[in-house]
């Protein structure tokens, strides 16, 4: 007398068994209160989402070969770069690596093969990850690979116009920081008794 269910939802409730679902019935007019069908809670993916290209927002502070902005650092980097990339792995490794240690590993890549560039890219890309840089002019590899020089002394000065002292190390910026966070209100001479 009443209609049935449709053999197409004994199916999919056959194939598909979701906890809550209940087979809509279907009620002539006029024979009660209507009743809205409930359904089964939308199907819930747990693959991974492709998004598109990621657009940087900020820009490097400093052009790549403005190099001379900071002489003393350019000296530095020209005849020394093991100091300057050992300062800068101390940063962006969040003093994980000592400058020491990320030096020594950079000078000991560039005598033995010279192709330390591939242990300093990988620093370069870190930074613009941490504060969301682009990768230009070019991939960080080429970067390091046809002008060393001019990708760490740009990375030294990306850090100092951030407010590193590199000179310093992490944990001593962390705790000029956090000095810098704690300072004791200084009281008016209307609030002293």
């Amino acid at each position: 007398m009443y209609p049935t269910v449709d053999e197409h939802d004994e199916v999919y409730a056959a194939h598909h068994r979701h906890p809550g679902y209940v087979l809509p019935v279907v009620v002539p007019p006029n024979y009660g209160p209507p009743q809205i069908p409930s359904y089964a809670p939308p199907y819930i993916s747990n693959s991974v989402s492709v998004r598109g290209p990621v657009i940087r927002t900020q820009r490097w502070s400093t052009g790549l070969c403005r190099c001379t902005d900071d002489p003393g650092n350019c000296l530095v980097t020209c005849f020394c770069p093991c100091v300057t990339f050992g300062l800068i792995a101390e940063i962006v490794d969040k003093g994980n690596t000592t400058c020491t240690c990320a030096g020594a590993i950079y000078g000991t890549l560039l005598a033995l093969s010279g192709l330390a560039c591939l242990y300093s890219c990988y620093y370069r890309s870190k930074l613009r990850v941490q504060y969301d840089l682009p990768e230009a002019p070019c991939m960080d590899c080429l970067v390091h690979f046809c002008c060393e020089t001019c990708a760490l002394c740009q990375e030294y000065r990306e850090l100092k116009n951030r407010g590193f002292d590199l000179s310093i190390g992490w944990e001593a910026n962390m705790e000029r920081q956090r000095q810098g966070a704690i300072v004791s209100p200084v009281m008016s001479q209307s609030m002293t008794r």
